[in-house]
């Protein structure tokens, strides 16, 4: 099989008018919303584990303990066409490591029934990790497809070139993507209203409307989500289609979980981990029934 070539990386920056602090509540407040809008019909999130972690070192031992998930990604409709015709029946599954050692964390993305450990999504991390084996499963495109996201959160404006400490090679074929929740486009199906960063003010805390095009440089609190993507796909004669579908997709999970992350803010404001765990651990009880029943929910692939 012929071997494509790399693709070049996309520096993805989404700033919000949080602080730091608060964007570690609010992100896994979203995480546990954003699953029940994704769950139904067979489809959806499974939590199997979220529990501490201790001992496991991190960005070169300066990170060592957390919150460990593992969760299991169910399927179908959320992929493109071209996809599906592709995996053999059954096998659109992606499971999910993750080390959340705030603000470092570490997730793994793995397909053990289509693409076993040759479909590797990686964020918050600068190590590879050890995905394991299984015998029961061939793998179907072994070494072909890597896919890598590097994500720091600070405490700016976005305006930091090198955070991620890139070599000069790769400077060059990186491309810097400016997310703006407020303004940048979003399509009609996963447009709401009620997820308007232009329209929605905080009663708790008196933030938003963003309504002015320079509204990042004059908000208070302010912090920035730096995620590095790169993406390695050697099926020759698929990398172009993969490559775009990659870029649109990560472009588009940004926007619109950011966006939900602020207008969402009345709800998670206030609340500690201790809150946040618990609600966790509700959701986790509720997607397991709601992946059972109903219809399929919440994003679905664009047409090809």
């Amino acid at each position: 099989m012929d071997k494509g070539q790399p693709v070049g990386a996309h520096h993805h920056r989404v700033t919000l008018p949080l602080t730091v602090e608060e964007y570690q509540v609010a992100q896994l407040y979203s995480v546990a919303e954003a699953s029940k809008n994704e769950t139904g019909g067979g489809e959806g999130i499974e939590v199997l584990k979220n529990e501490p972690f201790t001992n496991h070192p991190l960005l070169g031992g300066k990170y060592s303990s957390g919150q460990y998930t593992y969760k299991i990604y169910h399927l179908a409709s959320k992929v493109p066409a071209f996809i599906r015709l592709l995996a053999p029946k059954g096998s659109l599954e992606i499971h999910e490591e993750a080390w959340n050692a705030y603000p470092y964390c570490k997730t793994v993305i793995t397909n053990p029934k289509f693409m076993k450990n040759d479909f590797i999504l990686q964020i918050d991390s600068l190590h590879m990790a050890d995905y394991g084996d299984s015998n029961n499963n061939p793998g179907y495109m072994r070494d072909n497809f890597i896919i890598i996201i590097e994500s720091l959160h600070l405490a700016d404006v976005g305006d930091q070139e090198n955070v991620h400490e890139l070599p000069p090679e790769k400077l060059k074929i990186r491309e810097v993507v400016h997310i703006d929740i407020a303004h940048d486009p979003v399509t009609p199906a996963d447009y709401k209203l009620d997820e308007d960063p232009t329209k929605f003010q905080s009663k708790k805390t008196g933030r938003g409307p963003l309504i002015e095009s320079d509204w990042k440089l004059k908000v208070k609190p302010v912090m920035t989500c730096y995620k590095l993507v790169t993406c390695e796909f050697k099926w020759f004669g698929l990398q172009g289609r993969i490559e775009n579908f990659i870029q649109k997709s990560e472009r588009r999970l940004f926007t619109n979980f950011h966006r939900q992350v602020f207008c969402w803010m009345d709800r998670w404001h206030g609340l500690t981990m201790d809150d946040i765990r618990a609600i966790e651990e509700k959701v986790k009880e509720e997607l397991d029934k709601q992946r059972n029943e109903g219809e399929v929910r919440g994003t679905r692939a664009d047409s090809d």
